[in-house]
């Protein structure tokens, strides 16, 4: 083990994964070719017996055309594979031996078998500077992510933590911050006095696609909305930090969750959860969710969840926030939209269709609209609607790559704090208890269809 301050080592924990070859991996390549990483050794470890030229070929591919690029060539060319128990402090042992410099352990694997490796990990004597790199979700419970934290902060410090959220890394995400305190005409807007509701909605055309050994155990609700949307929530709501320092901004966006609870208290008022039976999605036919291969029905997954929220501020209290997610639905849908207050009244004579202002905020594509009205073409009196749009510059990396970049640089302005992990949880938890109670009725919608019937989503 050698200890160039320069050098670092990324130790990937369930490299023969989907997550390492999909994200993960092309993440770091484009990371590479930009020439934004230090002089990297990358490590893989997994349960698969496979040999160097087999670990190699998954890198190769999932670099792609940045394979080609010096620095990430250099990378694939010393890379190494070691099978290995993650659970065994010995196996631990034997891949922390081969790491140059700082290491990086990244946590590709589900979350208990997570725990189990840091649990062995407590043996383990660490390089100095080692991080910790966890994806979500942290923990199944607010009282099981504070257990995780617990014994995380056994291991290495909390500032040595990384909870990785990719949707964190997103440009358009990042851009939240700049449409809010960049722009005078929207900040002063962005309240209860002139905001109806806020929706934020990941709908996907997409449908189990094979994931059914980590999905069917989370569902919609921990998959999603527990996690991604929670983020963005807390960017929309969050007060002015008063820079980007990672300690300011990351207080700013615990000060928000802290403040957001389920709306009217009630999870069947509040929250709904649906799965998908059996439809057409595009061209594809697909199967009831519960005959998928690797379900097991007796779970009740929900494919579809949406909740409800509160965040009771000065600047937000009385605005009903509604959060959905849902697999197989007709049309993807990835935003967030912003719904202000009609007009106490318009003067007489001026006709002009209903409707309020909203603005969106889209995920996929990237881009920003705004909803209003103008006088149209024709009779000056008649108002028309029209629609504003830009689209945001897509950012320099993948994801992956950003969140990536911030570990090696120690910045952990894109990862989730302990705190927040936990009040994730704690905003949720009220629905997850009453739906495993049954006090909340799994409903269906076909596959290919807007979704089930009683959505609290209007728009």
């Amino acid at each position: 083990m050698t200890n160039d301050g320069s050098a670092q080592t990324l130790l990937i924990l369930g490299a023969s994964g989907d997550l390492t070859a999909r994200l993960l991996l092309p993440g770091l390549g484009a990371l590479l070719a930009a020439g934004d990483a230090p002089p990297l050794t990358l490590l893989g470890a997994g349960s698969d017996d496979w040999d160097e030229a087999h670990w190699r070929g998954r890198v190769s591919d999932a670099f792609g055309d940045h394979r080609e690029a010096e620095p990430a060539a250099r990378t694939l060319g010393s890379t190494r594979y070691h099978s290995a128990d993650v659970t065994k402090a010995e196996d631990l042992r034997r891949l922390l031996s081969d790491v140059d410099g700082t290491v990086s352990i990244f946590f590709a694997l589900p979350p208990a078998v997570t725990a189990k490796a840091c649990e062995a990990l407590l043996d383990v004597e660490l390089p100095e500077g080692t991080r910790l790199v966890l994806e979500k979700p942290f923990g199944t419970s607010a009282s099981s992510a504070a257990a995780l934290n617990r014994l995380l902060t056994r291991i290495v410090p909390e500032e040595k933590i990384h909870r990785i959220d990719h949707f964190l890394g997103k440009s358009t995400v990042l851009n939240i911050l700049g449409l809010r305190f960049a722009n005078r005409i929207f900040e002063p807007l962005l309240g209860s006095e002139h905001v109806e509701s806020v929706d934020i909605v990941f709908d996907e055309n997409l449908a189990l696609e094979g994931r059914a050994g980590y999905y069917d155990k989370a569902g919609a609700l921990a998959d999603m909305i527990q996690s991604h949307l929670l983020q963005i929530l807390a960017l929309l709501t969050m007060e002015a930090p008063e820079s980007l320092d990672p300690g300011v901004f990351r207080d700013a966006k615990a000060e928000a969750l802290r403040a957001t609870r389920l709306w009217g208290g009630d999870p069947k008022e509040s929250s709904l959860r649906a799965r998908y039976t059996a439809g057409k999605l595009g061209d594809r036919q697909l199967p009831d969710y519960v005959a998928e291969e690797g379900v097991d029905p007796s779970r009740e997954t929900e494919t579809l969840a949406e909740l409800v929220l509160a965040v009771d501020t000065w600047r937000w209290a009385g605005v009903p926030f509604r959060l959905r997610s849902g697999k197989a639905v007709a049309n993807s849908r990835k935003e967030a939209v912003i719904t202000f207050k009609e007009p106490q009244r318009l003067p007489d004579g001026l006709h002009g269709p209903d409707g309020p202002n909203r603005l969106r905020i889209g995920f996929g594509p990237d881009c920003l609209a705004l909803d209003f009205t103008i006088n149209g073409p024709g009779d000056p009196f008649e108002l028309d609607p029209i629609t504003l749009k830009a689209d945001f510059g897509p950012g320099d990396l993948p994801p992956y790559g950003e969140v990536l970049r911030g570990v090696f640089d120690d910045d952990p302005l894109l990862s989730v704090r302990g705190d927040v992990a936990e009040q994730c949880w704690r905003i949720v938890e009220p629905v997850t208890k009453a739906w495993r109670s049954g006090e909340v009725p799994i409903v269906n919608y076909p596959a290919g269809s807007d979704g089930p019937e009683g959505s609290h989503l209007d728009v």
